[in-house]
């Protein structure tokens, strides 16, 4: 996420031939549009999404909060959706909405004539009752509705919220997770939730669930919903098939041989291949997401503030943002530029002389005790394992002993949530984005205290921060000035004094797909969401 969106214009490009192959799931029986040539038809075709990691950790649209938006935001509408060139929430199922001017108050008026994939319609009794569900469940990103202290049906297409404390629901609304409306009558007298977990959907958007196969290469499937508000004239892509392929070099095999589509990521040296390769279009703009080294502070050794300091100092930023050529951009803080709470006089700076001193005071570093170390990040990303290369090697110089281990997204999240704190890594390595248009996610996510835990994998417990952390969005709400300067504050506290994060950098999206897509743009609200019923497919 982080930075807002700069859209570039692309080229187009000599069309892409197709061939046989195999992943990582075994021989591939569909090409990108299943037609002899490799090239999608404008009848049918389908969308082959690639990405490095698992697609789907939870099916339900109140709780999930993390790789699946990919697809979920193909299968769920929200109230609004966030415009990066205007910077303001604009129309989805809502077509309009007005705030009152002590922002206490929203009124939304809905589409007429909108379906559930269930045939259910989406109502403002609909959006009430998915709301007041999510908020109830109190899971993943449901915070976000914390503002709201009532809703009522005014009449079947609108719906009025009442707020405790002014906020801009309109852009709340927009967010990429829990603002999901669905229909909550789905599962009938059974347990909804259980319901969702078999694979299962309830939104109105312009895809539905086919199929779904977890753990296999190629994961999930979406059909076109064919009763669908937003239309299927004119030529579409009628199917969205997610795989899972960890390494990038096999990614960029398929992609050349036209099996996939879109291929979510590349490494640097591959993404300047495909800059120049016909029939391969490509795209590079700055997000609004960053890259999050987070450290221990609840057990092993980097319980001691002096070495989380001296992992911190120890980071060579400079080197990861040449190494790293153009897939990032230095950051200044936690916040990105572009939102506020962003300070560019945070930007980091290695200090090994500053590493040392400080190991050494706490009796480790060269010439004194080895310091060993556990550290996990995703499979499959390339530039993850850059950085962990990099500090790796810089570590070891220090007497630093890292044991660095890949894996899957859900496999890493599990084993950072145990309830052993033993079983925990030392360093996780992961991106952060907001979940709207605002920097409040990463302080209350990631930062604040929580039990169980979920996202708070330095497990700091800080009532200060705590209480900081939450008078924000009341602070933003009324003195937007007095809110930058507590962003100023926090971040400058987290990173300086108690040493729990370093951010290394800010990523630059940069996009591979084939030349027979038209019409893609990259929404930085929208973490790697390909919104493909706005794509065009070429014959």
């Amino acid at each position: 996420m982080r930075r807002f969106l700069v859209l570039g214009v692309m080229a187009v490009l000599a069309l892409a031939g197709c061939g046989g192959g195999e992943g990582r799931g075994g021989p591939s029986s569909m090409s990108s549009g299943g037609s002899s040539t490799g090239m999608p038809s404008t009848k049918g075709a389908t969308f082959v999404y690639l990405h490095n990691l698992d697609i789907v950790t939870d099916w339900d649209p109140a709780s999930s909060y993390s790789n699946e938006i990919i697809a979920m935001q193909n299968i769920y509408d929200s109230l609004t959706v966030y415009n990066p060139l205007t910077r303001r929430a604009s129309a989805r199922l809502a077509e309009k909405w007005e705030g009152s001017p002590d922002g206490k108050t929203w009124t939304f008026t809905l589409r007429s004539g909108v379906v559930f994939h269930t045939g259910r319609p989406v109502d403002a009794d609909a959006v009430k009752a998915s709301i007041e569900r999510t908020k109830g469940m109190a899971e993943g990103a449901a915070y976000i509705w914390d503002p709201v202290q009532k809703i009522t049906v005014i009449d079947p297409l609108t719906v009025e919220f009442k707020l405790k404390y002014p906020a801009p629901l309109d852009l709340i609304a927009s967010s990429d997770y829990a603002a999901y409306i669905y229909d909550t009558e789905a599962a009938g007298s059974g347990d909804l939730k259980k319901w969702f977990q078999q694979g299962r959907d309830a939104g109105s958007g312009p895809y539905t669930v086919a199929s779904w196969h977890k753990g296999r290469e190629k994961e999930l499937v979406l059909r076109a919903f064919d009763d669908y508000w937003g239309g299927w004239d004119g030529p579409h892509y009628k199917n969205i098939e997610y795989r899972a392929v960890p390494d990038q070099n096999t990614a960029w095999r398929l992609l050349l041989r036209g099996e996939v589509s879109f291929v979510q990521r590349l490494n640097p040296s591959l993404f300047q291949r495909a800059k120049t390769t016909a029939g391969v279009r490509t795209l590079q703009v700055p997000s609004f997401q960053n890259m999050l080294v987070l450290f221990n502070t609840a057990s092993g050794p980097l319980v001691d503030v002096r070495l989380r300091k001296a992992v911190q100092k120890a980071i060579d930023y400079d080197g990861v943002i040449a190494a790293l050529k153009g897939a990032g951009a230095p950051a200044a803080g936690l916040v990105p530029e572009g939102l506020l709470g962003h300070v560019p006089g945070l930007r980091p700076s290695q200090d090994l002389e500053g590493a040392r001193a400080l190991l050494q005071e706490a009796g480790y570093g060269p010439g004194g005790q080895e310091l060993r170390l556990t550290l996990t990040y995703a499979q499959g990303d390339n530039d993850e394992h850059l950085l962990v290369t990099l500090l790796t090697e810089t570590l070891s110089e220090l007497n630093i002993r890292v044991e660095a281990r890949a894996m899957q997204w859900n496999a890493q999240w599990n084993q950072a949530k145990s309830a052993d704190p033993a079983k925990r890594q030392d360093i996780l390595v992961m991106y952060w984005w907001p979940d709207y248009a605002d920097a409040y996610s990463w302080f209350l996510n990631v930062f604040h205290s929580a039990e169980p835990v979920s996202f708070n994998l330095t497990y700091l417990k800080n009532k200060d921060i705590d209480q900081r952390i939450d008078r924000l969005p009341s602070l933003l709400a009324t003195d937007r000035e007095a809110a930058q300067k507590e962003y100023a504050k926090l971040q400058k506290d987290l990173i300086d004094k108690h040493a729990v994060v370093a951010a290394p950098w800010v990523v630059n999206y940069q996009r591979a797909y084939l030349g027979n897509v038209s019409g893609y743009t990259d929404n930085p609200a929208y973490p790697n969401v390909v919104f493909v019923h706005q794509l065009i497919p070429s014959a």
